[in-house]
């Protein structure tokens, strides 16, 4: 069997090579001080204003019961006042959240003042 000159085996073939160089091309970026990285995803980067935040479970106490209330950890002592008004039926206002022994400001935010996943606290009826 003889072979042509114009037949090259397939792994040789020009159009691989590109396809070959192309991907290769796509795996590595030259940052803005010159260093070589290998390319981030879209998928990869943090979502817009850094990493998202975690939801917290919080016990609320409130008339000898516990409540367990999913809230974001950078919300405010108003927004539980909130959240809390739809299972107690009290209104915000009417309402006092004791956190490590001290009444808390309803423009407190939670993960200032040092609420945690699993935190408890009390809620009062001002």
């Amino acid at each position: 069997m003889m072979r042509g000159k114009d037949q090259r085996p397939a792994a040789f073939s020009p159009m691989r090579e590109s396809v070959a160089a192309a991907v290769q091309e796509e795996v590595w970026e030259v940052r803005p001080s010159g260093m070589l990285v290998q390319k981030r995803t879209p998928d990869s980067d943090p979502p817009p204003g850094g990493a998202p935040v975690p939801t917290i479970r919080v016990k609320v106490k409130y008339a000898g019961v516990y409540h367990e209330v999913y809230i974001n950890s950078q919300a405010s002592f108003g927004e539980l006042k909130k959240l809390m008004s739809e299972k107690t039926g009290l209104h915000p206002d009417d309402q006092k959240v004791v956190y490590k022994d001290r009444e808390r400001d309803s423009k407190a935010f939670l993960d200032m003042v040092g609420v945690k996943d699993r935190s408890k606290m009390t809620l009062l009826e001002d």
